[in-house]
């Protein structure tokens, strides 16, 4: 198994000898406004460079949209992605919408878990936002209120969960349980409003999924690649090494490889 951190949160994960790209946002750097109502707001995004050409990108078997948010599948993704490429979505609803925007290849991932090949990929919940009354300003911006994790499996590899954009809370204790995943991929930049609204897990959120986890290795992602990102790199390595998890933690750089 590799994880390619490619920015934000697009990774290339390569699972039983298939290639997903993950929540791809293509877009050049600067070329979208910041998100309204968040920390950063002179920062345009993404505010990095892809690091790896766009050939390397589209060497893949299959897509995974965890969620429509623009730092997760952007118009250059939509445009860029050849149109018959497998396209995974979270619910019908998103399918709907990457149907309009050309993609012919297209399935939702069901919770009893959808096949590709010998590969099972298995929708697990999450809670994108820490209070409630975020849902009710996605929805006033017309954009996802949900989101959704995927578990990976097949009897050659180690079993991955990548979490999504998820803060933490008791229903993912379930997902850890049912599923005993031996990598977890964390969405960890813990994305903020200026009044302390979070959408993504915090440094103490990130602690409580390793407590229900004292096997599984962790990777670190979503970080520094849009504007309202408020955790570090280096604060998430200095907090792990604070907390004692730093061995069981990698948190690669854009362009890095991340091999189980």
């Amino acid at each position: 198994m590799n994880l390619k951190q490619i920015r934000n949160a697009t990774m290339i994960i390569e699972y039983a000898n298939k290639r997903f790209l993950i929540d791809p946002m293509l877009g050049d750097k600067g070329i979208y406004p910041p998100f309204p109502g968040t920390h950063n707001q002179h920062l345009n995004n993404p505010i990095v460079e892809l690091p790896v050409s766009m050939e390397e990108v589209l060497d893949i078997d299959a897509v995974i949209v965890t969620h429509i948010h623009l730092d997760h599948f952007d118009p250059a993704a939509m445009e860029i992605i050849p149109k018959d490429m497998k396209m995974f979505a979270q619910n019908e609803d998103e399918a709907n919408q990457m149907k309009e925007a050309g993609f012919t290849n297209i399935e939702v991932l069901k919770e009893e878990g959808t096949l590709f090949g010998d590969i099972k990929l298995i929708k697990t919940p999450a809670k994108h936002y820490s209070d409630a009354s975020i849902v009710e300003l996605f929805r006033q911006l017309n954009t996802a209120d949900e989101a959704c994790g995927v578990v990976f499996e097949d009897e050659d590899e180690k079993t991955l969960y990548v979490m999504g954009d998820t803060v933490w809370y008791d229903e993912l204790k379930d997902v850890f349980a049912k599923y005993a995943p031996e990598v977890v991929t964390v969405n960890a930049g813990n994305a903020q409003f200026v009044d302390g609204r979070y959408l993504i897990m915090s440094k103490d959120d990130f602690f409580e999924a390793v407590k229900v986890a004292p096997n599984a290795q962790f990777v670190a992602t979503h970080m520094e690649g849009v504007n309202h990102l408020m955790v570090s790199r280096k604060e998430l390595r200095e907090y792990s090494i604070e907390k004692g998890f730093s061995d069981r933690l990698s948190i690669p750089v854009d362009g890095e490889t991340v091999e189980f």
